[in-house]
């Protein structure tokens, strides 16, 4: 299926109506989302998409519930899903620690538990949909090894790297990923590190401070879009944007994700990482209407690298047609 451009995120209950509004015969399943946070463009485009095809079943009342990057706040969201007893709790941790045991009491209570896209300490879920951070940040690694030594004739040159929320797979796998490159060239250094918690106006006040202390930045690389961008910003109010390419993760499509970002020149290259729930639907839907479907422990999806070369494609991929 193809993925859908974020929109603005709106708390829905979704399905066919109240349960009294069908007939006794047609079961209506709850399903219950605790999403980590709204704030990301990334999470508004899960929400989004999330609500567009489990309306479009039919039977599914749905539930999204925003931890807003607050740990105590998405236990105590799915500590009350627990208690309403949903047919099937989908998961994106916040932080992997902080929700492990949550998600292993919803299990102990019989319920079916999707953990989409981050991991956690154990395997506390039924099971586990994602896509292979450690290969993007590889993938996103071995791009920029290839563009310093495009620029220098050999792989040499600073970087910069904005990172995620610390302690959150994403964040770790990224980052382990694309130093493996560059630990093989060491003539490649990190001169930077700042944290932006994946937001995009975080990013921009973390940029601008490493512009004012580092003199010289040839790549800076984004754990997620935003950041990336949010860097770019602030190299272009300094007039610095012209001296470094910046790289993303996240690609997402329509007109104000990562894949335009590509096409308009902001971004020299992102990294799909998919919304992963196209198939936490399919598996889901597969549980609730089959007691008997055992689904795989693990679903790992693959990723798809975006650059100038093929962005319009892709945009066309990822984008609903009228939304361009």
């Amino acid at each position: 299926m193809t993925l859908f451009r974020y929109t603005a995120f709106v708390t829905l209950l979704v399905g066919a109506g109240c349960s009294g509004s069908k007939p006794a015969s047609e079961k209506q399943f709850f399903v219950a989302f605790s999403q980590c946070n709204n704030a990301e463009p990334y999470r508004a485009a899960q929400n989004a998409l999330m609500t567009k095809v489990f309306g479009d079943t039919g039977g599914v009342k749905l539930v999204i519930a925003d931890g807003q990057q607050d740990n105590s706040k998405q236990v105590a969201q799915v500590e009350t899903f627990i208690r309403q007893k949903p047919d099937l709790l989908i998961v994106a941790p916040n932080e992997r620690a902080a929700l492990t045991a949550i998600m292993g009491q919803a299990m102990e209570a019989k319920i079916h538990v999707i953990c989409l896209e981050r991991d956690i300490l154990q395997p506390s879920y039924t099971t586990y949909i994602h896509s292979d951070n450690v290969a993007i940040g590889r993938m996103a690694g071995q791009f920029i090894v290839d563009a310093l030594t495009k620029k220098y004739g050999k792989p040499k040159g600073n970087v910069v790297q904005m990172r995620g929320l610390l302690g959150v797979e994403g964040e770790i796998s990224r980052n382990s990923g694309a130093r493996e490159l560059f630990d093989k060239n060491p003539e490649i250094k990190i001169v930077a590190e700042p944290v932006a918690d994946w937001i995009q106006a975080k990013a921009k006040d973390r940029m601008t401070e490493v512009l004012r202390a580092q003199p010289s930045i040839d790549v800076v690389y984004g754990h997620n879009d935003p950041m990336a961008i949010g860097a770019y910003l602030a190299a272009k109010e300094l007039g610095r944007d012209k001296d470094m390419i910046f790289v993303g993760v996240d690609g997402l499509g329509g007109p104000a994700g990562g894949i335009k970002k590509v096409m308009d020149g902001v971004l020299a290259a992102t990294f799909v990482y998919p919304l992963c729930v196209d198939k936490a639907v399919e598996i889901a839907l597969n549980m609730l209407r089959d007691p008997a479907f055992k689904p795989d422990k693990e679903y790992s999806l693959p990723s798809t690298m975006v650059t100038a070369s093929n962005a319009a494609q892709m945009y066309r991929q990822f984008t609903v047609p009228g939304q361009q």
